[in-house]
């Protein structure tokens, strides 16, 4: 897959831009007004308790600020962070030597949580419920159990896909909150907070239309602006304006609702070369020389969201919706086409 502005996955360029953009406390983050709520009561009554936060569960689309929201909470408690993933906890041993450099109150923070390994996530169960760590020493009839006393800590777990988690994880989270998609109004917010502290002018009308193509993702949003900024620095007076944003994001292939070419070309081929589908999923990735997984994990999800695909119990199908956006004439649109009504949340296994 070739390098997309709009992909919602983390990237290396994303370092620097995201670590010099994100909010160090609630008053500064914008949107997500229900989870910011909760959290403000959550966070200020364990304060006022002397207590540690419950555990808390943050699942949702990449780039809407799971990571940010984690580290502004270690900053409202007055604490200190860990951060590693569930990837790079690759044994029980690993586990255990993080957990017993904690401090009391501290945030350790393990993003895609859905990835342990299961020999990791059951010395995690203990840890999280009585702050306790059980080792085991020697082995066969020999061996020994010992527990060790762990600080009070606050587990901050993130997941794209809650629906992995095993049960016995997820129910010891105390606090469990979804990141929703944020609205147009929301994200312009963010793009002209990151405009200032980058030292960028925009205007209203420019914020607004790269908020309109950010796909509902702050990641995605400020990436744009930073692609905008060389535009407007090359090609107009520096200033990013309704026009100039216009005409960079019209060169950088991306479209009025966000899709770039790879989202359309994918489209297209099912609408083209499988007269609208259903088309099964190992195919479609042959036709347009993907990965079957990137196509479910990157392309599928937006596309969906937006009306314009559909997962069916026999394929891949595009929805009238998906066709209109494409340029397709009503008599061009498949015979088999469905209308949004029709959608259905079957995933297909061929």
């Amino acid at each position: 897959m070739k390098d997309r502005i709009i992909t919602t996955e983390f990237s290396e360029p994303d370092v620097e831009i995201e670590h010099s953009l994100r909010p160090q406390n609630l008053n500064e983050y914008i949107g997500q007004k229900r989870v910011k709520k909760q959290m403000g009561i959550f966070i200020n009554a364990a304060k006022k308790r002397g207590e540690p936060l419950d555990h808390v569960l943050l699942y949702g689309p990449p780039g809407l600020g799971k990571t940010t929201l984690a580290n502004i909470i270690a900053n409202e408690m007055g604490t200190k962070i860990r951060i590693t993933s569930g990837p790079a906890i690759e044994k029980p041993g690993d586990l255990a030597s993080i957990l017993t450099t904690l401090k009391a109150g501290d945030v350790l923070f393990i993003d895609e949580i859905h990835r342990m390994q299961r020999q990791v996530e059951e010395v995690l169960y203990p840890a999280m419920e009585d702050f306790a760590l059980d080792i085991i020493i020697g082995k066969g009839p020999g061996a020994k159990s010992i527990r060790l006393d762990l600080p009070k800590f606050t587990l901050v777990g993130a997941t794209t896909r809650a629906g992995q988690l095993t049960a016995p994880l997820r129910d010891r989270f105390g606090v469990v909150q979804r990141l929703e998609l944020y609205a147009p109004d929301e994200l312009a917010s963010i793009i002209k907070r990151s405009a200032g502290i980058l030292g960028i002018g925009i205007d209203d009308a420019g914020a607004r239309e790269l908020a309109r193509r950010s796909r509902g993702t702050p990641r995605v949003a400020n990436r744009l602006l930073k692609r905008v900024r060389d535009y407007a620095e090359m090609e107009s007076e520096g200033v990013i304006d309704l026009e100039t944003a216009q005409k960079a994001l019209t060169l950088f292939e991306v479209d009025d609702v966000g899709l770039d070419e790879n989202d359309r070309l994918m489209l297209r081929t099912i609408a083209e070369k499988f007269d609208g589908g259903p088309v099964g999923l190992n195919t479609l990735a042959a036709s347009i020389g993907e990965e079957s997984n990137t196509i479910e994990e990157v392309y599928e999800p937006y596309l969906m969201q937006l009306g314009f695909l559909a997962r069916t119990p026999s394929g891949r199908v595009i929805t009238s919706a998906g066709c209109a956006h494409l340029g397709l004439k009503a008599a061009q649109a498949p015979a088999n086409q469905i209308s949004l009504e029709e959608l259905t949340n079957h995933d297909e296994e061929i």
